[in-house]
C-alpha cells in the first residue's frame, strides 16, 4: 500500500483530517507533529508544517526521509488572482513557481531557481486528474486548474495580484506550495497542490478573509477525502 504525505500550513487546515484519522504513531520533529496512520482507508502521514516556504520544505523532506512517503498532497487555502475566482472556489495546481525568487540581475527569468534545470515545478499528472475529478462534487463553487505561485509574503493588494496574473499567469497565491513542489522535484517524488480560495483582492473579497476561510478549509478537506477514496 502506498503511503501518502498530507501537508497543511495551518492547524485549521489539518485538524479535521487528524480527528478523522486512526493514528498509529505520532512523531515530533523540527517542532512539527507527524501523525501516521489510516485516513479514509489509506496509509497517510498528516502534518501541519507552519507558514512559509522554509517550514514547508523542511516538513516535506522529513516526510520523504523519515516516513518514506510515495507522494505528497498539499491542501489548504490561498488567495485568488483572477477576477472570476471567488472564495470557496478551488484551484488545482498543475505547476508552481516561487514568485519572490529574483536573480534577474544574472539574466534569469523572474521566479527561476538559479542553477536548476526547470522553471516551474510540475505536479504529477495522475494526481492532478484525480483532484480535478474530486472537485466535481463541490456545491456552489467552481474549480480551476493552472499555476499557483508561492512567496514569503501575505498579499492583499489588488495591484500586486494583477501583476502576479500578468507576470506568471497564476490563478492562486500562497506561501508554501512551490517549496513543497521543489523539494518533491529534487527527491523524485510525485506531488500535487490543491488550494481552496479564501479571498481575492482583485474582485474585492479580500476584506472577508476570516469570513470565507472556514468554507475554504471545508472545501479543501472535502476534495482530499474524495481523492483518497479514488486512489
Amino acid at each position: 500500500m502506498i503511503r501518502i504525505g498530507i501537508i497543511g500550513a495551518m492547524e485549521e487546515e489539518t485538524q479535521n483530517l487528524i480527528k478523522d484519522m486512526k493514528i498509529e504513531r505520532s512523531l515530533t520533529k523540527a517542532r512539527m507533529q507527524f501523525n501516521s496512520g489510516e485516513l479514509y482507508g489509506k496509509n497517510v502521514v498528516v502534518v501541519t508544517c507552519g507558514i512559509g516556504k522554509v517550514n514547508a520544505a523542511v516538513c516535506t523532506q522529513i516526510l520523504i526521509d523519515d516516513f518514506n512517503v510515495d507522494c505528497v498532497i498539499n491542501v489548504g487555502i490561498a488567495g485568488g488572482i483572477r477576477e472570476d475566482i471567488y472564495p470557496g472556489d478551488v484551484v488545482v495546481a498543475d505547476n508552481l513557481v516561487q514568485h519572490d525568487m529574483d536573480t534577474t540581475f544574472f539574466g534569469d527569468k523572474l521566479g527561476q531557481i538559479p542553477r536548476i534545470e526547470v522553471y516551474d515545478f510540475k505536479c504529477d499528472e495522475e494526481l492532478v486528474n484525480i483532484a480535478k475529478e474530486s472537485c466535481k462534487e463541490l456545491k456552489d463553487n467552481n474549480h480551476f486548474t493552472g499555476r499557483i505561485v508561492s512567496g514569503d509574503q501575505f498579499l492583499a493588494d489588488a495591484k500586486k495580484m494583477l501583476w502576479l496574473s500578468e507576470e506568471f499567469s497564476a490563478l492562486g497565491c500562497e506561501m508554501e506550495g512551490a517549496s513543497i513542489a521543489q523539494t518533491c522535484y529534487l527527491n523524485n517524488k510525485k506531488f500535487v497542490v490543491i488550494r481552496s480560495i479564501s479571498d481575492n483582492a482583485i474582485n474585492g473579497t479580500h476584506m472577508d478573509y476570516e469570513t470565507f476561510k472556514e468554507k475554504a478549509v471545508i472545501n479543501s478537506n472535502l476534495i482530499l477525502k474524495n481523492m483518497l477514496q479514488q486512489m
